[in-house]
Order: structure tokens, then C-alpha cells, then sequence
């Protein structure tokens, strides 16, 4: 049995300069950090709303094994089809109904260490009908796992207090908690009181600079003319990553350090 899990999880992946960096950035940080998992936030993947087999497929061959999701993981293609008729392994978030019962939560063997990841959506300024109590639903999936396992969730939420009311709600019951969704990078990583990693919100993998990985120049224009514009990702150009580091030892985060590079 291993005696730790180290894990990198990436916030946000938004596009396809996204795509292109991971498939550089994970050999190399596989081999620095010695990594066992990489997981990756993908509500953004195809072209930065939802997700298609196609995208998905070529985060899997690049390593990524577990994914999570968030407000936009139906825009594409239907994840109750893709979790039917695929291998990959998608948390969706669990307290939305239109969540599929197989992509409530999901799980992996590490050597003999079973880790199990778990996707909220946060409700403040969310504005979504379809979405529960994150707080409420996490600790009814909880009485469904194993006392004593891996668990990581993934908030996907607009506030840093929900994120940081959850974190501390959950701070012993889970081994980490990290924020995605804001695609901003917060300087909290942390190890809780009693054990559990936290961060704020990982920040996204995308164009740099952009505005959450969208052409600089068309939000601007947004906001100074106050019309809805048509997004368009940047199709070359730098790539900014952000992930966090997870060290996970009988249950807990003994170590948590946010990465960030530019290429």
C-alpha cells in the first residue's frame, strides 16, 4: 500500500490551447512531483462550455483519469449518454437534477488506496433551479462511502464564502476541498484544522491573458458598450495553468501547494 497519494488537480481546462498545454505539462509534472492521479475540471473543455467523447478521450490519453464538471457540463453532448457508453469517469454535479445516478460521485484504486471524488455546484448567484443544498447533499452521498476513505470535492461555485463555509463544514469528514469556477487562482491553499486541504478556487487552464479564457478585447467591449457579445476563445498564443498539489496520507492532506506556470 502506498503510504501517500499525490495527486494534481486542475482547475477550469477551457479550450483548446488548454488541451494542447496539459498534454506538455503533465509528462513533466509527473515526473517533478512523482504524481499517482491527475484530475481535471472540465465543464469548459470544447471550446469553453461542456464537454464532447472527443475532448474527453484526448484528456484521458493525456493522463487525466478522473473529471469533474459544473453549471456548464450539458451545454455539448448528454452526460447520461456519454457516462452509458464510456469508460471516462465524471463527477457531475451531484446536487443537480440532471445529474445521472452514475455521475453522483466516482472512485479509483491506487495500489490499494481507494480515492473518491465528488462535484458540488455552490447556489449563490448561481441562479439555477435545478440545483439542491450542496451542504445537505454531500452529507447524504457521505453516509454512502466507506468511513475512513479518500475523498476530494470539488465546489464548483461563484462565492468565496460558500466555498469557505463548505471547507470548513467538511474540514475532518473529507481529505480535501478545492473551489474551481471563477477560472481566478486564490492565494489560500491550506490544511484546515483538522486535517482537510482547502483552496479557495484553483484558478482555470487556459489563454493568457483573456478574461476567464475568452478574447480580452471582446469583454472589454462588453462592458463599455453594456451588449451581449458573441464569445470567441483565443486560438494560439500563451497558456496560463493552474493546478493545486494534494499530498493525501490516511485520509488527510499533510501537504497542499497551488502551481501555476505560463508557457
Amino acid at each position: 500500500m502506498l503510504d501517500k497519494i499525490k495527486i494534481i488537480f486542475f482547475g477550469d481546462i477551457t479550450g483548446s490551447l488548454a488541451r494542447q498545454a496539459l498534454k506538455k505539462i503533465i509528462p513533466e509534472w509527473k515526473n517533478q512531483y512523482q504524481i499517482n492521479l491527475f484530475i481535471g475540471n472540465v465543464e469548459n473543455l470544447a471550446h469553453g462550455k461542456g464537454v464532447t467523447k472527443k475532448t474527453l478521450l484526448e484528456m484521458s490519453e493525456a493522463g487525466i483519469k478522473l473529471f469533474t464538471g459544473g453549471n456548464h457540463i450539458w451545454s455539448k453532448e448528454d452526460i447520461d449518454e456519454i457516462s452509458k457508453t464510456t469508460n471516462f469517469k465524471i463527477a457531475a454535479p451531484a446536487n443537480d437534477s440532471r445529474t445521472p445516478q452514475k455521475c453522483l460521485y466516482q472512485n479509483i484504486t491506487i495500489n490499494d488506496n481507494k480515492l473518491f471524488i465528488i462535484n458540488l455546484s455552490g447556489r449563490v448567484f448561481m441562479q439555477n433551479d435545478t440545483l439542491s443544498n450542496p451542504f445537505l447533499k454531500i452529507d447524504e452521498i457521505l453516509k454512502k462511502i466507506p468511513e475512513n476513505s479518500n475523498i476530494i470535492v470539488d465546489l464548483h461555485a461563484e462565492s468565496t464564502s460558500e466555498k469557505r463555509a463548505l471547507g470548513l463544514y467538511l474540514d475532518g469528514k473529507v481529505s480535501a476541498v478545492v473551489g474551481t469556477h471563477t477560472h481566478i487562482p486564490t492565494a489560500d491553499a491550506q490544511i484546515l484544522k483538522k486535517g482537510t486541504g482547502y483552496i479557495t478556487d484553483i484558478g482555470m487552464v487556459g489563454p493568457f491573458p483573456s478574461v476567464l479564457g475568452v478574447k480580452s478585447e471582446i469583454i472589454i467591449k462588453k462592458f463599455i458598450t453594456e451588449k451581449p457579445l458573441r464569445h470567441e476563445l483565443p486560438e494560439t498564443g500563451k497558456i496560463e495553468i493552474n493546478a493545486v498539489l494534494l499530498e493525501i496520507e490516511n485520509n488527510k492532506t499533510t501537504n497542499i501547494q497551488h502551481l501555476r506556470k505560463i508557457i
